[in-house]
This record gives structure tokens, sequence and C-alpha cells, in this order.
């Protein structure tokens, strides 16, 4: 047990190697009560990376940990108890969530392709497309290609960064229409800067939408455009999937067309109407003409949709990171806001309620790098910028719409 001479005596010795990087105005003895054994207000002498990186190094010996911070406008030292010594992973547990999760996937393709007897018993009908199973390789093949773009675009980044992250972690959601909730990620060390807490955040979804858009295309190009359903003729029923503003582009591309078109905008502006029918999915464009998706279709409007809830600008989801970096303490203003919007959106699309839910629980702590003190650079500033877009061209207000008798 550390007596009193030598807790001071540590203490002395810390000082001495914040000296080498800090000017020190005000020192702070802590405690553990306030979290900190000490912190020293002041101003650092060496650019913030080089004198991050310094007194790191110097202060592991001592198992203690600087973090770099902004108080009252001054530069701030904040020494902590411990250091992080991440352990390594175990990829077996990896592997068999992603062996699932694939012919998880694989099914619900197989779901799409099916064209056989629908049996009237409820678990026939789940059973009936095991007879087919093979058919949902093209679905299952587009979405994992989709999901590991952008698991590996983050593992990738970290690596490059030395930050030790653990493998994906895929979640298999068996019966579900995509066959998976995606996968995740963990850190397993905090992220030394802002710049690596952006890199890392925003690779996933950038390296995710390189493979989705080809994807999306390659499926609308295969998928026809039919007449929907009149309102007096919708026998069971049909679903519509929802739209963003860069699904509506894409479709455009292949097929000419804003898609579903209506029988007629009537004397609504065709910019209101669509407007209006992307954010509400009304009216309905019953009688109209739509796109009938290809499961490789499917596929890339799935990773559009992945892609825009990773962007949701809250907590530990990568849209967080993006605006933790760029706006600070201040990001913590934008989840009462997603909140409001989301929660509105569910009286249209229940599935939004899960989502205020869980950000409920998890989307007020944002990732916290060792060092906010470095500034992005220019070129980090309008990638993160760049990020804020593609979440607005790739969000989906209604996801789905059943349209039923």
């Amino acid at each position: 047990m550390e007596t009193n001479e030598q807790y001071i005596q540590s203490l002395d010795e810390i000082r001495k190697q914040v000296n080498q990087v800090f000017k020190v105005a005000r020192p702070l003895i802590g405690n553990s009560e306030q979290g900190y054994l000490a912190k020293y207000y002041g101003e650092l002498l060496l650019d913030s990376e080089s004198a991050y990186d310094q007194l790191a190094a110097a202060l592991r010996p001592y198992e203690v940990t600087p973090f770099f911070r902004i108080e009252e406008d001054q530069q701030v030292v904040i020494v902590r108890a411990g250091v992080v010594n991440p352990t390594p992973s175990n990829p077996r547990l990896n592997l068999i969530l992603f062996i699932i999760t694939l012919f998880s996937v694989i099914y619900a393709g197989a779901l799409y392709s099916y064209d056989g007897p629908l049996p009237e018993n409820a678990f026939q009908q789940l059973l009936a497309p095991l007879a087919q199973i093979w058919t949902g390789w093209p679905f299952a093949v587009s979405l994992l290609a989709i999901l590991l773009a952008h698991e590996f675009g983050h593992y990738l980044m970290a690596r490059y960064h030395k930050t030790e992250v653990t493998l994906p972690y895929f979640v298999p959601f068996p019966f579900n229409p995509l066959g998976t909730m995606g996968a995740v990620i963990l850190w397993k060390e905090p992220p030394k800067n802002k710049k690596i807490l952006l890199d890392v955040g925003i690779a996933g979804p950038l390296a995710g939408l390189v493979v989705a858009i080809p994807v999306l295309l390659l499926g609308l190009w295969l998928s026809p455009v039919q007449q929907l359903p009149t309102a007096d003729n919708i026998g069971l029923g049909f679903s519509l999937e929802g739209n963003s503003i860069l699904y509506l582009a894409a479709k455009y591309i292949i097929h000419g067309q804003l898609l579903p078109a209506p029988v007629s905008y009537g004397d609504v502006n065709p910019v209101v109407y669509w407007a209006r029918y992307v954010l509400t999915g009304q009216p309905v464009p019953f009688g109209g003409m739509d796109v009938f998706m290809h499961p490789v279709a499917w596929a890339g409007w799935a990773g559009l949709l992945v892609t825009a809830l990773n962007l949701i600008p809250a907590g530990q989801l990568d849209g967080g990171h993006v605006v933790n970096v760029l706006f600070g303490e201040r990001a913590r203003t934008f989840l009462p806001v997603v909140l409001i919007v989301l929660g509105g959106l569910g009286f249209i699309w229940p599935g939004w309620w899960l989502w205020v839910f869980l950000l409920l629980l998890l989307g007020r702590a944002f990732a916290e790098p060792l060092d906010m003190i470095t500034p992005l650079d220019n070129r980090r500033k309008a990638v993160a910028i760049f990020g804020v877009i593609v979440f607005v061209l790739v969000f989906i207000p209604i996801p789905l719409l059943l349209i039923t008798p």
C-alpha cells in the first residue's frame, strides 16, 4: 500500500514530466472522489500531438494516463490513475456469429426469391423457403459485402492509426426481412485524439456506401417497373420501401423517372409532392408506377438504410463521432432534437420508437478522445461536413409502409 510520503513523491515525479511539455500556471491536487490525481492549468510548450505522445510515454511507468482538455478557455492536463492495456482478441465468437448471420441472411434472400406454393400454416410458411434456400445467395452476397465493407472500414482505419479495436461482431436476426441487425466493432482503448476518432468513425459509412451504391444501381437495373395496385384492388395488401434523396436519384438514373410515380400530381407542385412523400410516405401512389425490387436492389437499399442509421448524430453512433469532433460539448444538444424528430416519425413508422428508446439509454455517452486539444485539420473538417451531407442524402424518414385493405 502506498504511503502518503510515496504518494507525494509520485506526484512530484509526475509534475516533473508534465513540466517537460506544459507550462503550468495553476496546479490542483485531486483525489478518488474527484476522479483525478492532479490537474494542471497552463499552456503547452510543444504542438499538442507531439506533447501528448511524449507525456503519455513518460507517465506510463507510473501507471497513470494524461488527458488533454480545454476548460474555461484554458489548456488543461488531467492525470488519472490507471492505463489501458488492450487484451488479445479471440476471433472464435466473431466467426460463429458471422456464420449464423450468413445462414440467416441467405434465408432472408430466399424469402424474396421464393416462388413456390404458400402453405396456409404460418410455421410451414417459414419452412417453405428452405426448399429453395440456394436462391438467397444474390441478396446475401450483396448485403454482406456492404456490411463487411462498412465494418472493415472501421477496423482497418483503426489498425492504420495503431488503435486497438475488436473484429466485427455480426448480429444475426433470423426471420427478419434482412436476416441481420448489422454488426458492431468495439473500442479496446480510447482514441488518442479527434483526428483518429473521426477517421475511424467515418471510414465505416463511407466504405459501406462505396459498395452499396453500385449494388443498388445493379439491383435497380435488374428490377422491372410495373403498375401498383389501385385503391379498390389491393388484394391482401403490399409494402412500399422508403425513399431517401440518394435512393430517388438512383431510381431516376436507372429508370429515367422518379418512382413511385403517381397517376397524377393533381394541383400539387411536384417539388412539394416529393418533399411530402419522402417525409411522410403520403399520399400512397395507388395505380402509379413503381420499381418491383430484385433481391440485389433490396440489399443495396438496405445498405443505404444501414448507413443512415449509423450516421444518426447521437452518442456512440458514427454520426455521433462526427458531430462530437465538429462541435465538442455542443454536440450533446443534438440528442433532444434527434429524439423529437424520430419520435414524431414514429407515428408513421413505429420502428423509430425503438430507436428513441435505444438512444435514451445509450445516446448520452460520446466517445472521449484522450487528447481533446488537438484540432481537426481543414481536410478532416471537410470530411466531417461531407459525412453530415451524406446523412442528409441517405436518411430514410419512413423506411417501410405497409398498405393493407
